[in-house]
């Protein structure tokens, strides 16, 4: 890499490429113009240089939250004693947790609303969407940048923004006019050629790319799209593949902006907003994927995990006994007209309860206009609030030990709300295949077997627009009269405490790979306690809780008051999934100092981070088979190591067994954990 001009360039042998088979389609490209991804971080860079690895530190334009984090950011954001945001825009939705068991998420709610109005932010009502679908419809913009307390914001890089979830305490930092840190990426650029045949859809592609690329090792990178076949894939659908980048756990993707940006912006009444972007036609890449569209098949992620990629026509015959349409992936107005179209007229088979989620008030409103949304109803089809639901397992929990297939994008064990779940990820087109023959069908058979032609979907050019469910802030001048209503229920979160010079602690849980952040802190029934971390952290790892056993936190809460510290040991993949920072900030109100794993994944690592949860990565991964549950261990000059080294030694306190970590910590990330994590950083500066 080339820090001076910004030009991402190769050292030494460019990096193999991989086409659909695997095999390498590219040798040596010298370095020449710039990607479409350095250009937007190049426009925002405040702090470092664009050289692939070292942190750098961007300018934000937009932030949004979404009510299962956002409380959280909001307490935050008022203990920095702010006022009012400093980004360009910022927008606070209410669409994960909606339905009211209880007190809890009305307090939110009202919280939420009476906080935005004094702060200055955006705040989208309960009923409105999807964070993720209304911000592409109503405020993303190309060439801008936008950070989100949701794992999916990546969203927006359908519209050509670099858009990046992260911690809320990162956000909240962001709000206050503070840069967003990040490691500089690699850029992946994936090239595009052909158009997608009929019954083959967007979300192929990204399983596709899961398949090849998996939800590990892709850290630090960055994805960008290109070639001809990009200018055929719409804004949603662009929109869609943006949304799974998370699954591979790459930091951001990011398409170009031209007439497809222009045509969705104009039918949303915002063509004033466009502008056209694109990478430089010599740019390098490094690493190069070459995809041709025409060659995808309709493929599933089967259980439980977003990479577990098989064709459906290998997967036929199995009975489904549930499908979902719907969540930030699959909710646009194209996906849910192509299955109004399908259904048109027919019933949904007997033994399959369907449901369909839209995403946004927009797409309910234009539907229930033009009669598609009856022909839904009449299918016998569940509608439900334009929201997040059954994604995050609020709601519609599959039986025990069948077949659920959803258009989502996550299928994590027990996500769902059912612990043996069976979830598959699918396209729509797939789904409503499932839906009508009552078990997994490649939707191509459509034609022989029910006579159903694949559908044409228009989108009209002029979209109703009705932004009546977006509550602008208070004025300047108005804010000191707002009342921030605060509920019993809302409790702000306790600070970490300093890290001691030497640390003496107990193995409190040994897991494997791919512990994700919804099993590490559950959604669900719990979500409601996500503004009271000493409610919520009673859930910390509950579904490896055993009957006759104490909790973890129970176990945890005895060690803290012993004065040891809590130590998590893990597999590789750990934190993947969700940006939910209670992830982090539950298991620290419960005294867990350190976390010892083969890998952490980008969002959950920086969590700890800023709750001064040390973050150390195992130098020879065999080490991970010598630590056993219950080992005491004790990590002699913790302080000194963060602040001088790169590594750190750990041992039992027996002597059984001793290992090295690796810290790998930015001179920021070794002083905010000497300083008590990101607050206390943020009230020393």
């Amino acid at each position: 890499m080339d820090g001076q001009d910004g030009r991402p360039c190769a050292k030494g042998r460019h990096e193999a490429a991989f086409g659909l088979s695997g095999v390498a389609v590219s040798a040596k490209v010298p370095p020449m113009g710039q990607t479409l991804t350095y250009k937007v971080l190049k426009d925002h860079l405040i702090e470092g240089q664009l050289v692939a690895g070292s942190q750098i530190g961007i300018r934000i334009d937009q932030t949004l939250t979404q009510d299962a984090t956002g409380t959280t950011v909001f307490m935050l954001y008022e203990l920095m004693g702010e006022g009012r945001v400093r980004t360009e825009l910022s927008v606070s939705y209410v669409d994960h947790n909606l339905a009211g068991f209880g007190p809890e998420n009305h307090n939110d709610h009202l919280y939420l609303q009476t906080i935005a109005a004094k702060t200055g932010v955006y705040f989208s009502r309960p009923g409105n969407g999807i964070c993720h679908q209304v911000h592409l419809e109503r405020f993303a913009r190309p060439g801008r940048t936008l950070l989100g307390s949701d794992s999916h914001t990546p969203t927006a890089g359908g519209m050509g923004m670099v858009a990046i979830g992260a911690g809320g305490l990162d956000v909240a930092y962001a709000m206050a006019g503070g840069p967003f840190y990040l490691d500089c990426p690699k850029v992946i650029g994936v090239q595009l050629t052909g158009r997608l045949r009929p019954w083959v859809s967007a979300k192929d592609l990204i399983l596709h790319l899961l398949g090849l690329l998996t939800s590990k090792g892709n850290v630090g990178w960055a994805i960008e799209y290109l070639g001809p076949g990009v200018r055929t894939l719409t804004v949603p659908q662009r929109a869609t593949i943006a949304n799974m980048g998370a699954e591979l756990g790459v930091t951001f993707s990011i398409f170009p902006s031209d007439q497809q940006t222009l045509r969705f912006l104009s039918a949303q009444g915002r063509a004033g907003y466009f502008v056209e972007l694109d990478a430089d036609e010599d740019a390098h890449y490094d690493r190069l994927i070459q995809i041709d569209l025409g060659q995808l098949e309709p493929l599933a992620a089967c259980p439980s995990s977003p990479d577990h990629i098989r064709p459906i026509r290998e997967l036929v015959g199995i009975p489904v006994r549930q499908v979902i349409i719907g969540s930030c992936t699959n909710s646009s107005l194209a996906d849910l007209m192509l299955v109004s179209k399908v259904l048109n007229g027919r019933r949904v088979h007997p033994m399959v309860e369907m449901a369909i989620a839209p995403g946004s008030s927009q797409v309910l409103q234009v539907m229930a206009r033009n009669g598609s949304l009856a022909g839904l109803i009449r299918s016998g089809a569940r509608i439900l609030e334009a929201g997040c639901g059954p994604c995050i397992g609020q709601g519609l929990s599959p039986a025990d030990g069948v077949v659920s297939l959803r258009t989502f994008n996550r299928n994590f064990p027990g996500r769902s709300g059912t612990r043996s779940d069976q979830v598959y990820l699918v396209s729509p087109q797939a789904a409503v295949a499932a839906a009508l023959t009552g078990q997994i069908t490649d939707p191509r058979e459509l034609p022989a077997l029910l006579g159903i032609r694949h559908p044409k979907v228009q989108i009209p050019a002029d979209l109703p627009l009705d932004d009546g469910l977006i509550i602008p802030p208070a004025e300047p001048h108005q804010a000191a009269q707002v009342q921030v209503l605060r509920g019993p229920t809302i409790v702000v979160p306790d600070r970490p405490s300093p890290l001691p010079e030497d640390l003496e602690g107990q193995v409190l849980i040994k897991l494997g790979d791919k512990v994700s952040t919804d099993q590490i802190m559950p959604a669900g029934p719990f979500l409601k306690l996500r503004s009271n971390v000493p409610e919520y952290a009673k859930v910390v790892f509950n579904s490896f809780n055993q009957p006759g056993r104490p909790t973890f936190a129970q176990r945890a809460l005895d060690l803290k008051s012993k004065g040891l510290a809590g130590v998590i040991v893990a597999g590789d993949g750990y934190g993947q999934g969700s940006s939910r920072e209670h992830a982090a900030l539950c298991p620290m109100y419960l005294g867990v100092r350190i976390v010892l794993a083969r890998g952490i994944e980008r969002i959950h690592r920086s969590n700890l981070i800023n709750f001064c949860i040390v973050p150390i990565i195992l130098a020879d991964p065999d080490d991970y088979q010598q630590i056993q549950e219950d080992d005491l261990i004790v990590i002699k000059g913790l302080r000194k190591s963060i602040a001088e080294q790169q590594q750190v030694s750990i041992q039992q306190k027996d002597g059984r067994w001793q290992v090295i970590g690796q810290l790998m910590l930015s001179e920021r990330e070794r002083q905010i954990l000497l300083a008590g994590g990101l607050m206390g950083y943020v009230s020393a500066k």
